[in-house]
């Protein structure tokens, strides 16, 4: 039996290194506690329902929608999958744990529902308990204030 050659000894390695590291990322799974953040619109814009801001994974599409009349942002809101989320207004129950290591502060603020403004927007995504929850804040001042969340 002939000793292998160092080049192929060498493509062997890098053959075996990339398939390590292929598998770990097919199998990872979602975070347990997730945060996106999003910023406000800029002001003069056209009338109507805007964009804000897109979130897109593997494991689901968030976005941020402003209306918008006399160019000023009136209320955001968040569209999961597609599907706009109003409410409840007593969110699902989520993991303290969760909202704390993203900097919300408990017990949280609330908006008034079917509005949400705020000089900047948080999307929580607790799946630490449970089914997973999405939960949508506007900053107001330094704390973060309850919008809206859903399960998924």
């Amino acid at each position: 039996m002939q000793p292998m050659q160092p080049s192929r000894i060498a493509a062997c390695l890098l053959a075996v290194g990339f398939a390590m590291l292929a598998t770990p990322a097919l199998a990872k799974d979602p975070p347990s506690c997730a945060a996106i953040s999003f910023r406000t619109l800029p002001a003069g814009g056209p009338d109507g329902e805007q964009d804000a801001g897109l979130y897109k994974s593997r494991f689901g599409k968030i976005e941020v929608k402003a209306d918008v009349k006399g160019g000023q942002a009136t209320t955001y809101y968040m569209v999961l999958n597609g599907r706009k989320v109003d409410g409840p207004a007593t969110p699902p129950k989520m993991s303290d744990a969760c909202l704390k290591s993203k900097h919300v502060k408990l017990p949280f603020a609330r908006q008034a529902a079917g509005t949400c403004t705020g000089s900047r927007f948080r999307v929580v995504v607790d799946r630490s308990r449970g089914k997973p929850v999405a939960a949508f804040f506007g900053l107001q001042g330094e704390d973060w204030a309850y919008c809206s969340a859903t399960t998924l």
